[in-house]
């Protein structure tokens, strides 16, 4: 996409003085000249470029334009983005950006405290910084003039889009986007910011909601240089951390690792190595993380280990390397990661894995397969939320102080993530609601109900401000000091050795438990164990599982492997010979049980093995790269054969047939808003949540086409 010459013309005259004056700049990156002529001339967008490319300065540019040039007042744009901490971080550069032309930005979310909140009501910022959950507060609260505050709303700016993309939060934030939408009156302007989209179409007709806004997709292209990637295998992560000591000693490194616990494990053991690291998760306390990160910023050697978080656009500073402990669970966090390096001029983006075991090895060297060839998963936000809807139903009879029964829906119609509802299930998500007392219907209106209130009113209701659940936690404090928080299970646990763990990187004895208050108080100590927080089995894409075989299946080696990692690539390769004679092969192991090698990812597996389960009546366990068949499921792999085969003669299954697999007595816990659905839906909504009918159906149409082919091997 070629940017156009004279964008910055377009400009109002006191942005362009300030970009040349207050910014420094001799022009402007392709992606924002392009961004200009999109934004003004009104389309929804979704913007992309690298971590650090400019996307920030592409989206405010020219809304500031707009904001000065037509003298908005009052809260004009919202700055949404998934995670407080990125906030913090941009709270500079937005007060920056606005102060150019005499204007001011704020934030708002949980850790903002209410003195500065009050102050924001009374003199209200520009541009607000806020989380979706904030947001929700903000709209239920009777002490926030919401109202007020969100009338003038003319944009929303949604940094890490794909964050959002496709989980319960992403449904969440567009229908928060309608309801504002209402509260201002205006078709809203919605820009989404992303480096890593697979199908940014797909984004921004779902962002767009009821906009009746042209929609454009901004992407500068251009050939990028090649990153550095290395591959090697460690084995232990003792070993991992030597090599991390010994690895590019005198630059900034960040680690990143997809476990609080290993975040911790791996902390501690650099630490007394004599490594400067400091750590950054979920569960440390804001005054640990902005400590940390603020260290790290300053340090010259010097290690951060983190999870996720930290690819999320924040920005630490220049790094000079990133190193995966293992793989992440995709190729679009494999690329939030990378960028956080190649930031400076005459730097490469770079990205050394460290494998620990053997899947997570061959997972790397998958994800380094998929980005050679240029994949990223695509977005795929679901239009099928009933209990986002039924969240949404109780969170606007609370806002609205019992809605209109007849026109709550008319706030939401346009909402992307119900677009799939039927109008039947809307009834029946309302009817069940008011039949168990999670809404009352009174004089045309809907209104909390007492069951409703007891499932969601809490802690003055924070229950309704989030989609997603969290564990109960206890805050660790050190005298007045917060440290972090501890999963309640963690405490509970009557197998555990010692009242010693490591937070923080930092081993505490545990003197204390306030139960009620939520807190326990500790003292350091010299040693401890690592705690345990609450998460979810990795189910992985069927993409990345079916280039995980790939790497098995080839010969060949990538460039970025080490001797250790080809080494140990090519002994999984002899380990899955198999693989050779059919294209999904039954494995059967000396003890009498029998793997079928699917690569079909986990969400595929499960639907597979439960219907495999129902035709053999015996236990069929699903895992990401293969079904597991217990020992007795069959009298042989005959027989297995002849179930897959029977399977596969009906496909393509429909969600009719994963249905079946959701056990009644036995239910998953997908959402807190379960006991809101009638059990039809509640049951629809747990196989959508879990399994993926379509996976499965690629799977089986792969098994009809190899039992069609001739064998080029052993069959069994």
């Amino acid at each position: 996409m070629t940017p156009p010459r004279d964008a910055i013309d377009r400009l109002s005259p006191a942005v362009r003085y300030q970009i040349a004056n207050g910014l420094g700049w001799s022009g402007l990156r392709p992606v924002q000249a392009l961004s200009i002529e999109a934004i003004l001339d009104g389309a929804n967008c979704v913007v992309l470029a690298p971590t650090a490319g400019g996307k920030t300065e592409a989206a405010f540019l020219p809304l500031l334009s707009k904001m000065d040039a037509e003298d908005w007042r009052g809260v004009s744009v919202l700055y949404v983005a998934p995670i407080r901490a990125l906030l913090n971080n941009q709270e500079a550069r937005l007060s920056h950006l606005t102060g150019l032309i005499g204007r001011r930005a704020g934030k708002w979310h949980g850790d903002v405290k209410e003195p500065a909140r009050r102050r924001l009501v009374d003199d209200s910022p520009d541009v607000l910084a806020i989380t979706p959950e904030s947001l929700e507060a903000m709209l239920l609260s009777a002490r926030t003039p919401a109202r007020r505050l969100l009338a003038h709303v003319r944009a929303v700016i949604i940094d890490e889009v794909h964050a959002f993309a496709g989980d319960d939060r992403g449904a969440h934030l567009v229908a928060l986007l309608e309801r504002i939408t209402r509260l201002a009156e205006a078709d809203i302007q919605r820009i989404g910011l992303s480096a890593t989209v697979g199908d940014p179409e797909a984004i921004v007709a779902w962002l767009s909601g009821s906009s009746l806004r042209p929609q454009r997709i901004i992407d500068p292209g251009g050939v990028r240089k090649a990153p550095e990637l290395a591959l090697d295998y460690v084995g232990t992560l003792d070993n991992a951390a030597l090599l991390i000591e010994r690895l590019y000693p005198g630059t900034r490194r960040l680690v990143f690792i997809d476990s609080r616990r290993r975040v911790e494990e791996l902390g501690h053991r650099l630490s007394q190595r004599g490594v400067d690291v400091y750590l950054s998760h979920s569960s440390l306390a804001l005054s640990e993380r902005t400590a940390a990160e603020k260290a790290f910023e300053e340090g010259t050697n010097c290690v951060i280990v983190a999870t996720s978080a930290l690819e999320l656009g924040i920005d630490v500073g220049d790094l000079d390397h990133v190193i995966q402990l293992d793989a992440p669970n995709s190729v679009s966090s494999f690329l939030q990661r990378m960028g956080r390096t190649g930031r400076r001029a005459g730097t490469t983006a770079n990205c050394t894995f460290l494998a620990t075991e053997d899947d997570a090895l061959l997972r790397a060297a998958a994800i380094i397969d998929l980005f050679r060839n240029g994949y990223v998963e695509p977005a795929r936000p679901s239009a099928w939320s009933p209990h986002v809807l039924a969240h949404q139903a109780i969170a606007l009879s609370m806002q609205e102080q019992g809605s209109a029964s007849h026109a709550w829906w008319t706030w939401l119609e346009g909402c992307a993530a119900f677009r799939e509802i039927s109008t039947s299930e809307r009834d029946a998500v309302v009817r069940h609601m008011v039949e168990n007392d999670i809404l009352v219907e009174a004089d045309a209106r809907l209104a909390l109900g007492a069951w409703g209130e007891r499932l969601y009113g809490a802690r003055n209701f924070l229950e309704l401000y989030a989609v997603f659940s969290t564990p109960r936690v206890l805050r660790v404090m050190h005298g007045q000091a917060e440290i972090g928080v501890v999963d309640a299970s963690f405490l509970q646990d009557k197998e555990r050795q010692s009242p010693n763990f490591v937070l923080a990187g930092r081993p505490w004895r545990l003197i204390g438990v306030d139960w009620k208050g939520g807190t326990c108080s500790v003292e350091p100590a010299e040693a401890g164990g690592y705690p345990r927080w609450f998460g979810q089995p990795v189910s992985l894409a069927r993409s990345l599982c079916q280039a995980m075989r790939r790497v098995l299946r080839g010969a060949e080696r990538d460039v970025s492997w080490s001797k250790r990692a080809t080494t140990a690539i090519n002994a999984q390769r002899d380990a899955h010979a198999f693989l050779d004679d059919a294209p999904l092969p039954l494995e059967e192991d000396p003890d009498g049980r029998c793997r079928w090698w699917t690569f079909g990812g986990g969400a595929g597996n499960r639907v597979l093995a439960g219907l495999l389960e129902l035709e053999l009546g015996a236990r069929v366990l699903p895992g990401n790269t293969f079904i597991t068949f217990a020992h007795g499921a069959a009298e042989s792999s005959i027989a297995i054969r002849q179930a897959i085969d029977t399977l596969a003669a009906r496909a393509p299954l429909g969600w009719t047939d994963t249905t079946r697999l959701v056990d009644p007595g036995q239910r998953s816990r997908v959402s807190k808003f379960q006991p809101c659905l009638p059990p039809e839906i509640e049951h629809e909504l747990i196989a959508r949540e879990t399994m993926s009918v379509d996976d499965a159906n690629e799977t089986l149409g792969e098994w009809k086409r190899g039992a069609s082919a001739p064998a080029p091997g052993r069959a069994y």
